[in-house]
């Protein structure tokens, strides 16, 4: 990957942090330059940005920066099975935690968050998409420690990273916060998510900054604000996730999967618990969520400059589609 640096590693006072990279979302809104040769869309964090490795690996090699390997998890979804069983990820298999399907960002955070405190009830979280793209990835990581030691200190707060916005993007989510200091934990007075051109323009005048959806948390506090939303399916997957692996255990997943309703965490969640949460502005890192097509083009532009790398395959049977090549994206079978 073409990252301007790698994140350096400082793990003290880390004993009980953990990462959770979030990979079982479909990648619909660019699933047009993400077609293997054979018409199949494959989801954006199993390409490439031109390297030799997955967004999904960057993703596990940037959560990495809070904590270890054995504390890294990841929860993907068991249709794109594919996908992301042929890769190395380089964690234990026990950490990949696997959904029977995709219903929602808020669902796709619960079952690793129980599972995940099942084996540590004392765990702090750091959560981050496995399909964004970052330029500067010690600048992030910078950011992502700060956060970490923000929960450590206040266990009761959700501490959110926010991007300075470069314009009014209606397809992402605004934070306003009290004053304006970068590297700054503020207070947050407004979470609106997906709001149109006009309401960003107004959000980003009082100060607005983009809702990265990376933020750490307490794993209490984080399951108590998704309680507090949703208490019919925390008791029913945390009695499924405390009866531990068996045949039935996955038929009863299975069934509240089928039953359970979509859920968005920023919109069903966060956005209904403004007084939890804290907003860290990241300095400038080069952040992409890669969420639209032009979105992309604009990252590449960065990228393929110094771009010498050729397509590669991620696993001996895995599709592998470069976003580098964004006119007539690549396809390269195991």
């Amino acid at each position: 990957m073409f990252h301007e640096h790698q994140p350096v590693r400082i793990l003290s006072n880390a004993g009980h942090d953990w990462s959770l990279v979030l990979a079982g979302g479909e990648g619909t809104r660019l699933q047009s330059l993400t077609m293997t040769a054979s018409g199949v869309a494959v989801p954006k964090q199993f390409c490439s940005f031109g390297g030799d490795v997955s967004l999904l690996h960057d993703a596990l090699t940037r959560s990495q920066s809070v904590t270890t390997q054995e504390r890294t998890c990841v929860v993907v979804s068991e249709h794109h099975r594919l996908w992301w069983q042929a890769l190395d990820l380089r964690i234990p298999s026990e950490n990949v935690i696997r959904q029977p399907r995709n219903r929602g960002t808020a669902t796709g955070i619960l079952l690793p968050l129980l599972r995940i405190l099942h084996r540590d009830p004392k765990a702090n979280l750091l959560v981050l998409p496995s399909d964004h793209f970052v330029r500067n990835e010690a600048a992030l990581a910078t950011s992502l420690r700060a956060a970490m030691r923000s929960v450590r200190q206040r266990p009761d707060q959700i501490v959110i990273l926010g991007i300075s916005p470069d314009e009014a993007d209606p397809e992402l989510g605004y934070i306003v916060a009290e004053g304006n200091g970068v590297a700054d934990l503020r207070s947050v007075t407004e979470f609106v998510e997906k709001p149109s051109a006009a309401v960003a323009r107004g959000l980003i005048a009082r100060g607005g900054v983009w809702n990265s959806f990376i933020f750490a948390a307490h794993g209490a506090t984080l399951l108590r604000a998704v309680e507090e939303r949703c208490p019919r399916l925390v008791t029913e997957m945390r009695n499924i996730v405390a009866s531990g692996e068996s045949p039935a255990h996955h038929d009863l997943l299975g069934h509240l999967y089928d039953h359970a309703p979509d859920l968005d965490f920023s919109r069903d969640i966060l956005q209904r618990s403004p007084s939890m949460l804290r907003v860290l502005t990241v300095p400038p890192c080069g952040w992409s969520d890669l969420g639209t097509p032009k979105r992309l083009i604009e990252a590449l532009n960065h990228v393929l400059p110094k771009s010498e790398h050729s397509l590669r395959e991620l696993g001996r049977h895995t599709p592998f589609v470069d976003l580098t090549q964004h006119r007539s994206p690549k396809y390269a079978a195991g």
